[in-house]
């Protein structure tokens, strides 16, 4: 094929997804806001197709919990994607087709992070929260290197027993490297357009258009690094017998009671690396931002921490006393869900629903930012309000929104594990800072400039906030102390 006509095709390949992308009045950066707003003309079921592609889109918790949860025979499936592959994401248990390999992947999971073993994690998750506290207080000018080294190193730690160094750690740099690509890659439209135009992964990189394919080889070598060397450091301290309670070591154990012993390490490195994809780091940035343009809500549940600690750090025993507090992280959810749009389901078959004809092979996607904007469960939803989970009595309502973790066999396997770790970095946070808006140069308080990251994932990118301990005669010497005396 001549350079002159692939560089047509390339054009139109990109004329194609703007055309389809204007004709349907989709905002291809944020698609579930679109999908939202045509919930009020189409419905809350909605039929679309894009380069042949058809999509159906869930806009309510119902519906998704119909289809997805008590039809999941149908709907557990994964789209097959020919790219994964290409950039270096086979290894990803999210993204596998409803198979063997992937049964074998989910009970590694479920083993390490059912809710009963997730408790043996809270010790690690409390001392990370701990030294999320340290960081902060030492500079709070890097309050987002902190918490993104919080939640990645909370996981790296749980899964292979490694201690993250503070700062420029190689290994959860090549981890953070090779998920921001995913995340790219995972968007909903890329995907599309990936699949209906495969050659734009195998194009020269020299060539205009190859932006993809460049995209797809440092995102090869991230992934490998991601994969490969944890589980090979978790791995050799488990034969030597001197890690400490990990999800590999742990799964080893177990390991003689699978037949092929070749096929379950696979599984084990692919599962243990696929951990890294949560959204703890991204769901605390959303917090923050709440918290500085809601101060009266963070008044109220610091005057809850205080009349329940008093001077003393948070610990998980507490969780129970601090219902506003919970309130708070199930707002958090709620207020601007990380992932809008989940992981698209694929169906194995065809099925009905209320005189609805969805076909086989159709990509199913649950809108989980329509869900968490319906105006009848919860009205005025663009306020942040945790009042909404809370009775009359103070107590807390039975809504957990744990929609925003999927439905049926894929809900997150991990929930339980994000869920604690999510909770003790926030009330830690709350009990020791002040989350305030940015000064400008006159020292007046101003709302915070920042911009919605797209793709797969949605949180502010580059979000200031002028964080101050709460209490004028806190150091990080004076904080050093009062961990280690609540050690």
């Amino acid at each position: 094929m001549s350079p002159s006509l692939m560089i047509l095709q390339v054009s139109f390949a990109t004329i194609c997804l703007f055309l389809a992308v204007t004709c349907s009045n989709l905002d291809g950066n944020q698609p579930w806001i679109s999908f939202t707003q045509w919930a009020s003309t189409h419905g809350n079921i909605i039929y679309w197709k894009l380069f042949g592609r058809q999509i159906i889109v869930l806009q309510s918790q119902e519906i998704a919990k119909t289809l997805l949860d008590h039809r999941s025979g149908i709907y557990s499936d994964r789209p097959p994607l020919y790219d994964t592959r290409a950039v270096g994401s086979e290894f990803n248990s999210a993204q596998l087709r409803y198979s063997d390999e992937w049964r074998l992947h989910r009970r590694i999971y479920h083993q390490s992070f059912r809710p009963e073993a997730a408790k043996d994690y809270l010790p690690l998750q409390l001392r990370k929260a701990r030294q999320l506290l340290q960081g902060i207080i030492e500079s709070p000018e890097h309050y987002q290197h902190h918490i993104e080294l919080f939640a990645s190193s909370v996981i790296m730690s749980a899964v292979y027993d490694y201690e993250a160094k503070p700062k420029d750690d190689p290994l959860l740099l090549a981890a953070e490297k090779a998920i921001k690509v995913f995340l790219e890659v995972s968007s909903l439209p890329i995907q599309v357009i990936l699949e209906t135009f495969p050659f734009l992964l195998k194009l020269p990189s020299w060539m205009p258009g190859s932006g993809f394919k460049k995209l797809a080889i440092q995102s090869q070598k991230n992934a490998s690094a991601m994969v490969n060397i944890p589980f090979h450091y978790a791995r050799e301290r488990t034969m030597a017998a001197t890690s400490n309670h990990c999800m590999v070591s742990e799964s080893f154990k177990r390991s003689e009671m699978h037949s092929n012993a070749n096929e379950f390490e696979l599984a084990l490195k692919s599962a243990s690396a696929t951990a890294f994809i949560a959204g703890t780091a991204s769901t605390l940035a959303v917090f923050v931002l709440a918290m500085m343009l809601y101060p009266d809500v963070q008044k109220r549940a610091q005057e809850e921490i205080d009349a329940v600690l008093g001077n003393q750090l948070p610990t998980f025993e507490d969780r129970p006393s601090l219902p506003y507090v919970e309130a708070v992280l199930r707002e958090t959810f709620r207020w601007h869900p990380v992932f809008p749009l989940g992981l698209p389901h694929y169906t194995s078959d065809s099925d009905v629903y209320n005189d609805y004809y969805i076909p086989k092979g159709a990509i199913v996607v649950a809108n989980i930012w329509a869900m968490s904007q319906d105006e009848v469960k919860y009205p005025n939803p663009n306020e942040f309000k945790p009042e909404r989970f809370l009775m009359a009595d103070g107590k807390l309502n039975d809504d957990t929104i744990g929609f925003i973790f999927g439905f049926g066999r894929r809900v997150c396997a991990g929930r339980y594990f994000a869920d604690a770790s999510l909770w003790i970095s926030m009330v830690s946070l709350l009990a020791t800072f002040r989350l305030m808006k940015p000064l400008d140069n006159e020292g007046k308080e101003i709302d915070p400039v920042f911009k919605w990251t797209t793709g797969l994932s949605s949180h502010p990118e580059s979000l200031p906030c002028r964080i101050v301990p709460r209490h004028p005669d806190m150091t990080a010497r004076k904080l050093a102390d009062i961990i280690d005396l609540s050690a």
